[in-house]
């Protein structure tokens, strides 16, 4: 069996059971909807022939991808926001998670794209935003009684539930919030 399989054209080898015959062929693949590869044997007798023809496959296929692997966070810069995202998630009766950092906080910025990845998972049972203490009003952090960073805050029907604050591995405070969101969903 040989395959080539740098594009979505693909070689396939059509190999028969007497190894004199070997028939090629350029077989197009639908990498859209589909994810990884296999190789299938196919078994079948020609027409006016005796003998047994195998023909060897290597496909690709892609796994469903409509669900997204990262969720990108949204920011609230003010408190009429933070009032806004909390009614719309009241009204949904959703919780939201809330990582307040700063753009010089190491950790923040380490944790920000694991939280977006868990924000996929959690892609319509919750919400996720992020709020940069540095660009914001005073009373928007005082509202949120912020006193470490990274601090992660789940908030359900317009008030905060519980926080993690995160100067630990960045797993561990992932495993954190997730028991947080499984506790309130």
């Amino acid at each position: 069996m040989a395959a080539l399989a740098s594009n979505p054209q693909m070689l396939t080898r059509q190999a028969h059971s007497n190894k004199k015959e070997q028939v090629w062929r350029k077989e197009s693949l639908n990498l859209e909807k589909k994810c990884g590869f296999f190789v299938k044997v196919y078994n079948y007798e020609k027409l006016g022939r005796s003998q047994m023809d195998k023909d060897w496959r290597l496909k690709a296929f892609w796994a469903n991808v409509s669900r997204p692997e990262t969720v990108e966070m949204e920011p609230i810069n003010d408190v009429d926001e933070l009032d806004a995202v909390l009614s719309r998630a009241k009204q949904l009766s959703q919780p939201i998670i809330i990582e307040w950092m700063a753009s010089w906080c190491r950790k923040c910025i380490y944790l920000k794209p694991k939280l977006e990845k868990l924000a996929a998972e959690y892609d319509n049972k919750t919400k996720f935003y992020y709020v940069d203490v540095n660009k914001v009003p005073q009373t928007l952090v005082k509202r949120g009684n912020i006193s470490k960073m990274p601090t992660i805050q789940l908030w359900k029907e317009d008030e905060m539930k519980e926080e993690v604050i995160g100067g630990h591995k960045g797993w561990l405070v992932i495993e954190e919030v997730r028991e947080l969101i499984n506790k309130f969903i």
